[in-house]
């Protein structure tokens, strides 16, 4: 699978590293060159590695065109900005046809209004909030 990742923070360089080698081709952007050095020097991403780094911002097209949009499978949404994430998907899904396309929103009112629009989408915050009920309720 072609998975393009835009986003090289905690989220997006664990999925890189998860993905790497597993039968998929990983790409990941991210505007920081020094995003890649931060997570390289961590070791999250090996000498053998497949992942290829594209610096720049990913909501425009034609970096994302560089990155290889067109051939992508799939491509994962989770810079630190919720509109970034949506402009990504947007694009990726409306302009480029791609067939998956999920994206990291923060904002639990916004995540369910991009949802119903048939984007697909998670909600750290919500996500978060029910994980911890559910272990304060399974405690007692």
């Amino acid at each position: 699978m072609r998975v393009l990742i835009v986003g090289c923070g905690r989220v997006g360089s664990r999925l890189a590293s998860e993905l790497d080698g597993v039968s998929n081709e990983v790409t990941i952007v991210d505007r920081e060159p020094s995003s890649f050095n931060k997570f390289a020097e961590r070791g999250l991403f090996g000498e053998n590695s497949g992942v290829r780094f594209v610096v720049g911002d990913g909501t425009d097209a034609e970096l994302l065109r560089r990155a290889g949009i067109e051939e992508a499978d799939c491509l994962i949404a989770v810079t630190e900005g919720d509109n970034r994430n949506i402009m990504a998907a947007q694009i990726a899904k409306h302009v480029f046809g791609v067939k998956r396309v999920v994206a990291r929103i923060y904002d639990p009112i916004r995540e369910e209004t991009y949802r119903e629009m048939g984007l697909d989408s998670f909600c750290p915050t919500i996500e978060g909030a029910n994980l911890v009920r559910q272990m304060i309720s399974d405690s007692s």
